[in-house]
């Protein structure tokens, strides 16, 4: 197929923080220097920020370094954190965990309540101001390599091809794009970052990467149950001491609140559904009654990184670098990422400047990882590498306090001299079904609980049915011989769109895919036991469109 050939001196996949990041920095340093750089940004959303989803309370330092001016110019951060809770709920009460108790790494005071989603837009629009090209609706959909089999660019997704592979009227075919060097920053999970990982093996030495699944949803509240910069956290009921995760409350300003879940995909019963334990929590008797009165405006759901420094894989290989939640920068403890991964993206980009500058093509930019290993997003990892395996070891009770005790210990400047590792990938964690316990879910109410259809239509969510369905299965056979027949088919409960069906045909079960129902959480490529679902890009410009997330 001929295809059109576009060239830039830099490429970066996805419009998130740390590609947007990247951009910035360089073209900040290319007007230093009174020199010429060419970006190209693609971007799957339909817009930028479409597909950006975070709690989100943002330390500013990555932020107050890429510009010092951020409140003149304007930068959407508008409600400074005035309180920080953190509490420990039991089935019918609990208790809150004086903040003196918890470690400072752990406060957030100093940090703000914000919209990522909205930042994200505010920096594509300085990015855009600075001359970089953003083209939202185009995906990353494969890689091209040179002679010597260094990336050399990607190529964007076909537009206008229908279900059974057939041309439709109006088809456009892929572009293709070439850099003298490639960010990779298409979040967590990618599809770029997986083939990349294979060809490269830059898996090789690290501990499997480790996730949890995010649900956010905004509320109205009621004005006499608001308060602009409450920070709430919780740890405990409705998950059980083996299951990690935890929920999180943010008072944004307008009466808004940002009411949200994590559960860690390490779970082992396959008849959890993280979507329903977020619905138990907002009924608990410390969260239900702030939501008296209140609406419900939005949902979504998003996969995290977790695996923190032990999962970190090699980040350079020829001809780009991996950066943000490509790379695995989250801070689990915190839950914070978007500071690093606005870091890593600034870092890349002075690697790159300097071997553009040096008239290098395709070279392995090892600066990059000497720098980030420099940079205070390896003191911000390293203080926390052993929280998660200690949760996932331990418990949630145990494994907490272990944490407390290393951040602690931190703080001191004292570091132990041991690193606690992973072990098992989260999809091999689960139980069969035998083994296993029934939950028996509530209905929901309609009022603090909803479904997940009702749901879904709240992220906005938009596919052409007519295209290929994009979560492919290796064989076709499998969900009903190995997760129907051994684990009662968890991707039924773990999707939190719904996507996933066993339906019963001529008396005979099969799984049916409501692709379009998909919201990109990716959390079906991650938890499905034999990894048989492969996640790839739809056509772009499809999927969810947050506002306000």
């Amino acid at each position: 197929m001929q295809r059109d050939v576009m060239n830039y001196d830099v490429l970066i996949v996805g419009a998130g923080p740390a590609g947007l990041s990247a951009a910035i920095r360089l073209k900040q340093l290319a007007a230093a220097e009174e020199r010429e750089i060419s970006i190209c940004i693609l971007e799957k959303g339909s817009e930028v920020g479409a597909h950006i989803l975070s709690g989100a309370v943002i330390d500013p330092i990555a932020l107050n370094e890429l510009f010092p001016d951020w409140k003149a110019l304007g930068a959407p951060l508008h409600t400074p954190v005035t309180e920080d809770h953190f509490l420990f709920l039991t089935e019918k009460g609990g208790f809150t965990i004086p903040e003196k108790l918890l470690p400072p790494l752990m406060s957030n005071h100093g940090n703000y309540i914000i919209s990522l989603g909205n930042l994200t837009r505010w920096l594509g629009e300085q990015a855009e101001a600075l001359g970089v090209e953003i083209y939202p609706g185009f995906t990353g959909y494969d890689l091209l390599y040179d002679e010597s089999g260094a990336l050399k660019g990607v190529v964007t997704g076909d537009m206008g091809v229908a279900r059974d592979g057939t041309e439709k009227p109006g088809f456009a075919p892929g572009m293709e794009l070439h850099a003298h060097y490639t960010l990779i920053a298409e979040g967590t999970r990618g599809s770029l970052t997986r083939k990349l990982e294979q060809q490269f093996q830059l898996r090789d030495k690290a501990e499997p990467q480790k996730y949890g699944i995010g649900f956010k949803e905004l509320w109205q509240l009621d004005p006499s149950q608001h308060k602009a910069g409450l920070v709430m956290h919780a740890q405990g009921w409705p998950l059980d001491n083996d299951t990690g995760g935890g929920a999180f409350i943010y008072h944004l300003e307008d009466n808004i609140a940002a009411i949200g879940y994590v559960v860690h995909l390490n779970y082992s019963n396959p008849y959890l559904s993280p979507f329903e334990e977020f619905q138990r929590f907002k009924t608990h008797p410390k969260i239900a009654p702030m939501l008296a009165g209140a609406k419900r405006i939005s949902y979504g759901a998003r996969t995290i990184n977790e695996g923190g420094l032990q999962s970190l894989p090699t980040l350079v290989f020829p001809g780009g670098a991996l950066i943000g939640c490509a790379a695995g920068l989250v801070n689990v403890p915190r839950i914070k990422g978007s500071h690093n991964a606005m870091k890593s993206g600034m870092l890349a980009a002075e690697s790159v400047f300097e071997a553009l500058g040096s008239e290098r093509s395709h070279d392995i930019l090892s600066s990059y990882q000497e720098k980030l290993r420099a940079s205070w997003i390896w003191q911000d990892l390293d203080a926390v590498r052993n929280v998660k395996p200690a949760l996932s070891r331990f418990g949630s009770l145990l494994g907490s306090a272990y944490g407390g005790f290393e951040m602690w210990l931190a703080r001191a400047g004292i570091r132990t001299p041991w690193t606690l590792k992973h072990g098992k990938a989260d999809n091999e964690c689960l139980q069969t079904k035998d083994q296993a316990t029934r939950i028996a879910y509530p209905k929901p109410d309609g009022v603090l609980t909803f479904d997940r259809l009702s749901s879904i239509f709240l992220s906005n969510v938009q596919h052409d049915e007519d295209q290929p369905v994009h979560l492919t299965l290796k064989d076709a056979s499998v969900p009903i011989t190995v997760n129907l027949a051994k684990y009662d088919a968890p991707e039924q409960r773990y999707c939190p769109a719904g996507v996933y069906e066993i339906v019963e045909e001529n008396t005979d079960p099969r799984l049916q895919i409501n692709a379009a129902n998909c919201i990109h959480c990716k959390a079906c490529d991650i938890k499905d036991p034999t990894q048989n679902i492969v996640w790839v890009t739809p056509e772009g410009g499809g999927g969810p469109n947050y506002v306000n997330m």
